[in-house]
């Protein structure tokens, strides 16, 4: 694990947006199926001890995945994402809302911006998170969405570690 890879994680409350940049000792073909793989989200996508589950996922432009983060004692907390821009390798954009577990979101929402970038094998991946409302953006920050993000991304470097190794 390389100790300097960056990361950033900036919240700005008269933007209502969030800025997330990591970097990844891994190939940038490994880190965006990372992120747009169904099998792989999986792996990585809940902060322990909490688990993830995917009803279904079509990563495509108009597509959706609906899934569920899942706590040790069962509880479920589902989320719709809407893929609205899919350009391979380098950038996707998606709306993001919380929803029930059929999928019926529970709006405002959030517009997320995902951009891919490899240098000497490394890979940085920049989030922005833009809410339609300061009062989703607060609950989000309430819920622990720093403290949990962060978690998920220890989780994806630890994955992307084993994976780089076979």
């Amino acid at each position: 694990m390389n100790a300097n890879l960056l990361f950033d994680f900036t919240v700005d409350k008269t933007k209502k947006t969030v800025f997330i940049v990591r970097e990844f000792d891994a190939g940038l073909s490994l880190v965006w199926d990372a992120f747009t793989k169904q099998e792989l989200l999986e792996q990585w996508v809940a902060p322990k001890p909490w688990t993830c589950k995917t009803k279904y996922m079509d990563f495509k432009v108009g597509g959706k995945r609906l899934y569920a983060m899942v706590s040790p004692e069962g509880v479920e907390r589902w989320a719709i994402q809407e893929y609205t821009s899919i350009t391979p390798k380098t950038n996707f954009k998606m709306h993001n809302a919380f929803a029930d577990k059929d999928g019926n979101p529970e709006l405002p929402g959030s517009e997320w911006d995902y951009t891919f970038s490899e240098k000497n094998g490394i890979t940085k991946v920049s989030i922005t998170i833009y809410n339609e409302s300061l009062a989703r953006l607060e609950k989000m920050i309430e819920m622990g969405f720093k403290e949990g993000f962060t978690a998920t991304l220890s989780n994806l470097e630890k994955l992307l570690t084993t994976l780089s190794q076979k």
